[in-house]
């Protein structure tokens, strides 16, 4: 949904997927300013950074690598455990889903107003 709503914005594919781009980037300085200039003790920057689009969207896949079984037994021969909560919570599907609403809505309304 945020693709399409860049794709409508911008017109030009190219463009539109520079523009994804940069707002990763965005994205990943305010979270990196937040950790360590604003809340540097604690977990509120995580907190915030949850209700990024991108990193929002990103929450609902967790890093699926380490749920192999190829992964897990090496790991338990070298000693270690994994312990990640791989669920997806019920706030974290309403954020995506509140964003996926409104870059709907904005897409909508670009396609009106252009009259394509």
């Amino acid at each position: 949904a945020f693709c399409m709503f860049l794709g409508m914005l911008i017109k030009r594919s190219a463009f539109a997927l520079g523009f994804l781009f940069v707002w990763w980037i965005l994205e990943s300085i305010a979270r990196g300013v937040m950790e360590y200039k604003i809340f540097r003790d604690s977990n509120i920057a995580e907190n915030i950074a949850q209700f990024f689009p991108l990193e929002s969207m990103a929450l609902l896949v967790k890093e699926p690598f380490s749920r192999l079984n190829v992964i897990q037994s090496a790991a338990t021969q070298l000693g270690s455990e994994f312990s990640k909560d791989y669920g997806v919570h019920w706030y974290q599907l309403l954020i995506v889903l509140v964003w996926t609403a409104i870059f709907v809505y904005f897409s909508y309304l670009l396609l009106k107003k252009r009259d394509l």
